[in-house]
């Protein structure tokens, strides 16, 4: 670790704050509350499915993840880039804290490319392909929380939905070249449990040989396979500390499941 660099706090959070109101007001003043530098990265929950359905547009969904044709594209851009993007900054601001509401064509500062059709197609998805660091370090420098919605594009300048674990994955990567990377994804656990039926069963921490274990013996499963490869990644690639837990646990460094080189 170079002790010169700042710590930066590099925060996703998911449906389940976004879905509730008093659970999202009372993260953001908690967010806006943290002192140094800090970047928020979001999903978009329900809203872009209800807002589907109410324009009577079908969501398609593959193994829990949606596909994104046309339609679906806009109705995500609109909302996540849009409604959530633009509502949280505003909150922030209010709140005192100085943000900017991002996505990744903004600067060219996310760049992806198009998921492969093979052996599944997702339609307009990206897998992230570079972030700039560089560029995305200095607005932080300048004084701005960079608040992140989950639309990227290519170079074609084609927009697409991206997984916003792995966007706070990638942002946080490439901003361990600038600071001293912590970043926490929360959501709707108090950390990886052993038995998903008990919420006092938090794992503390993970490694990659654990992680193989823990998915060869089923305690781990579905959606928390590709979040915690995304934190393994992450710590892998220079990132300070990477930790899971509820919204509510994020001062507290204590609680969460930690992941471990």
């Amino acid at each position: 670790m170079n002790p010169t660099k700042p710590v930066l706090k590099v925060i996703k959070i998911g449906g389940n704050v976004i879905d509730n109101p008093k659970a999202l007001a009372d993260f953001l003043r908690l967010f806006a509350s943290l002192e140094g530098p800090k970047v928020l990265i979001h999903g978009g929950g329900k809203i872009a499915t209800q807002l589907a359905k109410d324009m009577g547009i079908e969501s398609k969904m593959i193994d829990g993840r949606r596909v994104t044709d046309e339609p679906s594209l806009r109705i995500v851009t609109m909302v996540y880039a849009g409604w959530i993007n633009k509502s949280i900054v505003a909150a922030l601001q209010a709140e005192g804290c100085t943000s900017l509401g991002l996505s990744g064509p903004d600067g060219g500062i996310v760049r992806a490319k198009k998921r492969n059709p093979i052996p599944v197609d997702y339609g307009f998805v990206g897998d992230i392909e570079e972030v700039d660091g560089k560029a995305l370090a200095q607005l932080i420098e300048a004084g701005y929380a960079p608040i992140f919605a989950p639309i990227t594009a290519d170079e074609s300048g084609q927009l697409l939905n991206t997984n916003a674990d792995t966007m706070a994955q990638a942002i946080a990567i490439a901003l361990s070249d600038f600071f001293q990377v912590n970043l926490v994804y929360c959501f709707e656990k108090a950390g990886v449990l052993r038995d998903p039926q008990d919420d006092h069963s938090v794992i503390p921490s993970i490694n990659a040989s654990y992680f193989d274990e823990l998915k060869a013996n089923g305690t781990v499963t579905a959606g928390m396979i590709p979040k915690l490869e995304n934190a393994l990644k992450a710590i892998s690639k220079g990132v300070h500390l990477v930790r899971l837990c509820l919204a509510d646990h994020l001062m507290n460094e204590n609680l969460g499941t930690n992941i471990l080189p």
